[in-house]
């Protein structure tokens, strides 16, 4: 305040209100040189008004002494409102300058609105100037287009119409500000004008012309390869039934409805199968195998016929010979001669690692006119694998991820694959394989002779067979149903997750002791599964400290890691094995006793297959599966496998999938009865309800029908049985 000394009075001159209607109606922003000539006429100290009271935190406090001072004149404060005061001053200069002010609109696409105001309001305040009318945008405008409201005399007004036209359709403009919106909507309208309609029809004629035309040029393939037996021949109708019977109720369909292809019958001795292959005879004999198993007796004339195959059959049952074998002399019998084939002739996918490993170590037990075969999987040297099969190779073994990645990177060429096998398909579908099985079969003949294993027969697998085999034909040992091996004595302990450590560490102990009797001939092993990657390395590093040796497996472990684990497995160097699910499905190997399951699986099929390690090659087995509260909805499923495999049923189980079926059974209808709504109420929201009586809405601790026990959120566990 002293800088401007004591008789300096703010000046009134200039302070206008809207009292005019031609006034009131127009915002125009900030007003151009000679607006700010006419405030300065009038009174030069108006200028200093904002500078008087300074700026910062003090501001406020020095304008409120300043109107004490001056015995509480209101005085507004420039900063607020000396926009609308020079724009008020400006709108009448415009309305003094014309005689005849009248008003106009125009419209603009939205977008060019900031074009139009530009930065900090020059552009529209040097239109102003220039045509001398008032120019006010339409703020409440919506849609693609803005009004902008002119005032004046007639010549000011063409005048600023032709200014923004010239301005809104100049070719070189490029706002920074324009709004991803407005962008949007500029390439739809120019998409718009140019987009013609697509015939899909035509198209997809094309495309398929394109690939008729890209496989026709492939040399023919031979698939033929089967010489009957005279003595499977002669074979009568009521032989066959009772013989495929006999053969752990073999199973033989046709896949569509309406083949009326006739089905081989089945081969007893591998001669009749191979007599006119003695190099495969030899190499059979070599193995010590005494007769072929029932799906090998079933697939092998199927296969050798030139038929696409599908065959359902429990873990361990010979399943990969049952390909392996007519791979081999579907490689050998081709027109085109191997050093001439672009790539590998035989593709086999497998969902892990592991079992790739497996088919491989199987393939490399026959030896048949040099065939060769590469493993190539996901953890392994890419550039080895890369270099291997650059050299040539007849037999590909392969997970989907990484053979998926050498073709996309060129390094594999299988326009020349002509059998196509599928190991273990459901298992790849449940790892979520199917897009990458998708994309590399769209590099494989569609003639190919493709084959399909699966240890169960669910929907999506019959989805695959539909889309990529030609009239299979369906080969069943056993049952379509879920079923465990029958070699092997399955016992369920009902337990709680607090007592799992100390039952593993009596197994444990017990089978040590067992070992270490020089008088027991067999070495007892184990594999104990774990639903964790976690929990298994803890597991396996607790026994270690505790002096027991012991190997792990799981998805997480490096391949050096991984297969030194399983050698050691298999050399006895380690009794005990600690898995995941990773280990439940085609590993081989033989003189496993026993499988623990530590924690129940995901689902019983799983279960299934963890029990199908051990009791191989008609060898015995025992499984221990623990089992508790969390897992009482997979008991049904459970009792249904025990009892299909005359197993014990103990009343506990028994009682427990009682008790889920009724919780289970209300909960249905109380949830039909809310309209499908999910959750809810105590014991409701978790899906299990009190454990005790089956009810939902309290504890298994607050349960009226027992003295309770210990219990929980979502149902508690209750005293244990």
């Amino acid at each position: 305040m002293d800088d401007w000394g004591d008789d300096w009075q703010p000046s009134t001159t200039t302070t206008s209100t809207r009292t005019d209607s031609a006034t009131n109606d127009w915002d125009t922003g900030w007003p151009d040189s000679s607006a700010n000539s006419a405030v300065k006429e009038t009174s030069d100290e108006s200028d200093l008004r904002p500078k008087a009271f300074g700026r910062g935190v003090g501001r406020a406090q020095r304008a409120a002494t300043w109107r004490q001072q001056n015995g509480g004149t209101q005085w507004a404060d420039q900063s607020s409102h000396s926009r609308e005061e020079q724009s008020v001053s400006n709108n009448r200069s415009y309305s003094d300058s014309g005689h005849n002010s009248s008003k106009r609109t125009v419209q603009i696409e939205s977008s060019f609105v900031g074009k139009v105001i530009g930065k900090g309001g020059q552009t529209i305040r040097d239109l102003q100037t220039k045509s001398g009318a008032r120019i006010h945008i339409n703020r409440e405008s919506s849609g693609y287009d803005t009004d902008i409201e002119l005032g004046g005399s007639t010549e000011q007004m063409d005048c600023a119409e032709k200014l923004i036209k010239d301005l809104t359709q100049s070719s070189d403009y490029s706002s920074s500000r324009r709004s991803f919106n407005n962008y949007s909507n500029d390439e739809h309208k120019k998409e718009s004008a140019d987009t013609e309609m697509i015939d899909w029809g035509a198209a997809i004629a094309e495309s398929e012309a394109a690939t008729k035309q890209k496989w026709e040029a492939l040399p023919p393939i031979s698939k033929q390869f089967y010489f009957e037996n005279s003595d499977v021949r002669a074979m009568s109708a009521d032989f066959v039934d009772k013989f495929r019977a006999e053969s752990n109720n073999i199973i033989v369909s046709h896949f569509n409805e309406g083949d009326t292809r006739v089905i081989p019958n089945p081969v007893q001795h591998f001669n009749q199968a191979f007599e006119h292959f003695p190099e495969i005879l030899g190499e059979i004999k070599r193995q010590g195998f005494e007769k072929p198993s029932p799906i090998q007796c079933q697939s092998w004339p199927i296969l050798l016929s030139g038929f696409d195959l599908i065959g359902i059959a429990q873990t361990g049952t010979g399943k990969t010979l049952a390909y392996i074998l007519p791979a081999m002399i579907h490689i050998d019998s081709q027109p085109m001669k191997r050093e001439e084939r672009p790539g590998p002739t035989a593709l086999i996918m497998a969902p892990t690692r592991e079992l790739a490993q497996q088919i491989e170590k199987e393939c490399q037990k026959y030896r048949y006119r040099d065939i060769k075969c590469v493993c190539i999987y996901g953890g392994g040297d890419r550039a080895t694998q890369i270099n291997s099969v650059g050299k040539g190779v007849e037999i590909v073994i392969a997970t989907p991820g990484r053979l998926n990645d050498l073709c996309m990177n060129k390094h594999i060429d299988l326009s020349s694959v002509s059998y196509l096998v599928l190991d273990e398909a459901d298992r790849m579908l449940d790892m979520g394989f199917e897009p990458q099985i998708k994309k590399i079969l769209l590099d494989v003949r569609p003639n190919r002779h493709t084959v399909m294993m699966s240890a169960t027969w669910p929907q999506t697998v019959r989805r695959l067979a539909v889309t990529y085999m030609e009239n299979p034909m369906q080969v069943y040992v056993g049952t379509l149903n879920l079923a465990a091996v029958h070699s092997v004595s399955q016992q369920i302990i009902i337990t709680t997750a607090e007592e799992k450590r100390d039952i593993m560490y009596d197994f444990i102990d017990k089978m040590r002791k067992h070992n270490s009797d020089e008088r027991n001939e067999q070495k007892q092993k184990v594999i104990i599964f774990c639903g964790k990657k976690a929990l298994t390395d803890d597991l396996a590093s607790d026994c270690v400290l505790k002096g027991i040796d012991c190997q792990s497996i799981h998805g997480d472990r490096d391949q050096h890691d991984r297969e030194q684990a399983l050698e050691d497995i298999k050399s006895g160097a380690v009794d005990i094995l600690f898995a995941t699910d990773v280990a439940s499905r085609g590993l081989d190997i033989e003189d496993i006793t026993h499988i623990f399951n530590f924690d129940f699986p995901r689902n019983v099929e799983e279960y299934v297959h963890r029990v199908g390690r051990t009791g191989r090659a008609g060898r015995t087995g025992a499984s221990i599966t623990l089992v508790t509260r969390q897992d009482w909805k997979h008991t049904p499923e459970l009792i249904a496998i025990l009892e299909e495999a005359t197993q014990e049923v103990p009343n506990d189980l028994a009682e427990m999938a009682r008790r889920y079926s009724a919780w289970k059974e209300k909960h249905d209808a109380e949830e039909a009865a809310c309209g499908g709504r999910r959750g809810g109420g105590r014991g409701g929201a978790s899906g299990d309800g009190c454990f005790k009586c089956g009810e939902s809405g309290h504890f298994s601790r607050e349960c009226p029908n027992s003295d309770g026990g210990r219990g929980g959120r979502g149902g508690g566990r209750g005293r244990r049985w």
